[in-house]
């Protein structure tokens, strides 16, 4: 199924069945005063989370749900049957607006549920109007609409750690690497359309789609990726030496952090300088100190194929997951 991040649906919560107008029998009479019961509560739209990625891309084709109204009173002060309510299923890490209300809400973890669209209540029955006034009441009311509406759902990535970085840098070699993830790899550079995802000790690492220049603002589908890094507790922002400037480089994706906002640019950040073995050790040593002095911390050199480049910098990384937030 293809990754999709964001839709929108419409989705529509049960009528509330109407209170009826009727009569009980008593003692052989036709007539024993109000009996006519209330109607059943319409049922509600829950979405629940789910740890699959692609349970947005559902959602592609089927875009109408609709939950059921509540049944009408009965005879004899009998309720009518309370309508069942649809449960659609997202991805942990969901963020569904409901146009209608103007409401927010959140999917987090593994089985929550929320309730986005609530279902009417149902009508009273003529037996609620009885009173010492009113013995004989030929009143009910009918059940209330339930909630309607379009619901954008947007998934934002919950990692413990995201890889970000232009393309080519060397990401998705890097979560295979760590994490036998099995993300597709290429000498390209441009974006690839979708994270990549990877167990790393217990920790969980998210290939970010490379950035490109203008990425805030949109420019390949930047803003639709730069999200995803919102969730993440650390940026591991690599810097491939491939670059003619890799100083330049890493403040070209910093400053699409800082204008993208949402806290991108204060999160910690553990930098890289990758594929390091495709130059001579003192050209990617020299890099390495223009690098540190642009970034303003220590830069960590890593190749994924050199092993005690590769290992040394898996136990950076997992100094800084445990030192640092683990999630949100």
């Amino acid at each position: 199924m293809a990754f999709v991040d964001e839709v929108t649906i419409r989705a529509r919560a049960g009528n509330g069945g109407n209170g009826v107008i009727r009569w009980l029998r008593s003692q052989g009479k036709a007539y024993g005063g109000p009996g006519g019961g209330d109607g059943g509560r319409g049922g509600d739209v829950v979405l629940q989370g789910v740890r699959d990625l692609s349970a947005l891309g559902f959602y592609r084709f089927e875009k109408e749900f609709r939950a059921q109204d509540g049944g009408a009173g009965e005879s004899e002060l009998r309720h009518g049957a309370h309508g069942a309510g649809i449960v659609l299923t997202v991805p942990v890490g969901t963020v569904a607006r409901v146009a209608a209300t103007e409401r927010t809400y959140e999917i987090l973890n593994e089985g929550d549920q929320v309730t986005v669209l609530r279902g009417g209540e149902g009508g009273k029955g003529n037996a609620r109007f009885k009173g010492s006034t009113n013995q004989n009441p030929f009143q009910q009311t009918n059940g209330k609409p339930g909630e309607s509406g379009e619901i954008t759902l947007t998934l934002k990535i919950i990692a413990n750690a995201g890889l970000i970085g232009m393309p080519n840098a060397g990401k998705s070699t890097l979560l295979n690497a760590l994490t036998h993830a099995k993300a597709k790899v290429g000498n390209y550079a441009f974006t690839t359309l979708e994270p990549n995802l990877g167990d790393f000790n217990g920790y969980l690492i998210a290939d970010i789609p490379g950035l490109i220049e203008g990425a805030s603002q949109g420019k390949g589908l930047g803003t639709r990726f730069l999200k995803h890094a919102e969730r993440t507790g650390i940026i591991v922002h690599l810097i491939s030496v491939e670059q003619d400037r890799p100083e330049i480089a890493y403040e070209k994706v910093r400053n699409e952090l800082v204008q993208f906002g949402h806290g991108l640019s204060d999160k910690t950040e553990l930098v890289v300088l990758s594929k390091v073995d495709l130059v001579p050790e003192e050209v990617w040593k020299k890099t390495l100190e223009r690098l540190s002095a642009v970034a303003g911390r220590q830069v960590v050199p890593l190749s994924s194929e050199v092993p005690e480049l590769r290992d040394a910098f898996a136990q950076t990384l997992l100094d800084f997951l445990s030192e640092g937030p683990a999630g949100l």
